[in-house]
């Protein structure tokens, strides 16, 4: 890839050029589709024929360029002190497939990942999780960086569990309060609906809320969040907890993302579960 075509790719992709006009942004697509001059090449000079052949050559430069990024960066993440493994032919053949077509600098670091992952431990990636990913923008790698950052493993179950809140299910108690629901307002850490509705549609998250069976009064409930670890224990019973639960490709695709913890979030989570939990 040439530089110019780099440069245009992530102006075009990373937002940065806010402030520059709608018809810049189309002029710079331009370029990429081969209807700008160069050198020893003009557009107007040449037929139509000849304008889609030269598009076809930046293209296939392009896609090539790309997929020599990928490797260049999982060469940096593979260790040489580790056994590696053959990865299956055509999970290889397919892998680059549709690398070639990432573009953006960021996700060809996700990629780049997997490679390496797969070169030391093949398996843990499917074709499935790879089709989502090349479908998912950079915006929307942030969306799920996000809802990981706000997830939990619970007593050890290594699928993380996006918690939306709890609900009472019967007892004495029910009958003295507006509603038996109390929700996490997930979106005032950065979650809105809109986004979990995002992650639904990329088949990153099942798209209805799961509830665990009633909890046990005075069992605590271990959280495992990024960087911090809570203890919710219930303070009596008639209590279930209601989360959205990740797909197995979400689970895949949450290996490589190292989210970052909310303390605003934690704070949160314990003030709307004191009422009816002890926290520790």
């Amino acid at each position: 890839m040439s530089e110019e075509q780099e440069v245009v790719i992530e102006q075009l992709d990373s937002g940065r050029d806010k402030d520059v006009s709608a018809r810049k942004k189309a002029l710079l697509l331009g370029r990429l589709l081969g209807l700008a001059s160069e050198q020893n090449y003009s557009p107007a000079s040449q037929t139509l024929a000849e304008r889609a052949e030269h598009r076809a050559r930046k293209q296939a430069a392009q896609c090539q360029a790309n997929v020599e990024t990928i490797y260049a960066m999982a060469l940096k993440h593979t260790p040489s002190d580790v056994v590696g493994s053959d990865p299956d032919p055509d999970w290889i053949y397919q892998f680059f497939a549709m690398a070639e077509q990432i573009h953006n600098r960021r996700m060809q670091e996700l990629w780049a990942r997997i490679l390496a992952h797969e070169l030391t431990n093949p398996g843990n990636f499917s074709l499935r999780s790879l089709e989502t990913l090349k479908r998912l923008t950079w915006r929307e790698a942030l969306v799920l960086e996000k809802a990981l950052g706000l997830s939990a493993q619970i007593n050890g179950d290594t699928r993380l569990k996006l918690v939306s809140g709890y609900r009472l299910t019967g007892g004495l108690g029910q009958y003295f309060r507006k509603s038996t629901a109390v929700s996490l307002p997930l979106s005032q850490f950065g979650l809105p609906y809109s986004a979990i509705l995002t992650l639904v549609e990329a088949g990153i998250l099942h798209g209805s809320e799961f509830e665990t069976g009633e909890l046990a009064q005075r069992q605590g409930l271990r959280f495992a969040l990024p960087e911090t670890e809570l203890t919710l224990t219930p303070k009596h019973s008639h209590l279930l907890l209601t989360y959205y639960r990740f797909t197995p490709v979400g689970d895949e695709l949450a290996q490589l993302v190292k989210p970052r913890q909310d303390g605003a979030f934690v704070s949160g989570l314990k003030a709307v579960f004191a009422r009816d939990f002890e926290l520790n």
